[in-house]
């Protein structure tokens, strides 16, 4: 096994990019999100890539979102705070096919980067769910807001308000993933996605991707940052993302009735 936190691979025109931190069952530091962006940008402009797959080492975890060591900082200054997260607006843009390759629980971060992919095939035993409000990580934006494109108002308000959490089964039903397959099927369900890509236009899948891109152009102009702005600019200094990752680090229920 590689010792690189993220690993990328080009093999008959399929990159994939693979987080590499089995440990934090694939949780990703600021480092990690700049690395994937570059690796999402270069699968992109390359000539030899027809399709992209996301995925996680291992058969745990395809991603749980931001490490929460990292997210609640040191000296009182949280690692999300100088983070500029593109990468699911990257995915919209890229004008190739992304595939998210679901091998086990897809959480918070991981899920939602899931949800922005063009298609997502999820292993049976995986577990999908936001969680956000539960550990004090304020996502926001359009992040948030293309859930509702992808479930409608009702079922996206319940998946990031109550955080709660789904099978692969209750992911299909509602459209979060397009096939569930046991896990010895994951990767030939992958590859064989890949190939009905690959064999067609590439030029017209740019077409069709990028009229998906302009209905979605609405809402990609508000970011996480620029909703902490105009709801609680002075969220990262009133103690209260701290409570939910030490709470979450110290396996205890959190206590935010002070922050009401």
């Amino acid at each position: 096994m590689s010792d690189k936190e993220i690993m990328y691979d080009v093999k008959n025109y399929v990159a994939t990019i693979t987080i590499n931190r089995p440990k934090t069952l694939n949780a990703f530091t600021g480092d990690n999100i700049k690395e994937m962006e570059s690796l999402l940008a270069q699968a992109a402009a390359d000539s030899k890539v027809g399709v992209i797959v996301l995925t996680g080492t291992g058969e745990r975890a395809f991603c749980v979102g931001g490490d929460v060591n990292w997210e609640k900082g040191t000296g009182g200054k949280s690692g999300l705070q100088d983070l500029n997260f593109t990468f699911n607006r990257q995915i919209v843009e890229c004008p190739k096919p992304v595939i998210a390759r679901v091998n086990g629980y897809a959480i918070g971060a991981g899920h939602h980067i899931a949800y922005f992919c063009d298609y997502t095939i999820a292993a049976e035993h995986a577990i999908f769910g936001q969680n956000g409000p539960r550990v004090g990580s304020p996502a926001g934006g359009y992040i948030v807001a293309h859930a509702a494109n992808v479930l409608g108002h009702k079922r996206a308000r319940e998946l990031w308000m109550l955080c709660r959490r789904y099978t692969a089964q209750q992911a299909y039903e509602w459209g979060l993933a397009n096939a569930v397959v046991p896990m010895a099927k994951l990767d030939e369900e992958v590859q064989k996605v890949c190939e009905e890509y690959l064999s067609l236009s590439p030029t017209c899948l740019k077409i069709v991707k990028r009229s998906f891109y302009h209905h979605m152009e609405p809402i990609l102009k508000y970011d996480m940052n620029d909703l902490i702005k105009e709801v609680a600019p002075n969220y990262f200094s009133t103690g209260e993302q701290q409570e939910g990752a030490s709470a979450f680090l110290e396996k205890r229920k959190p206590d935010f009735s002070k922050f009401r």
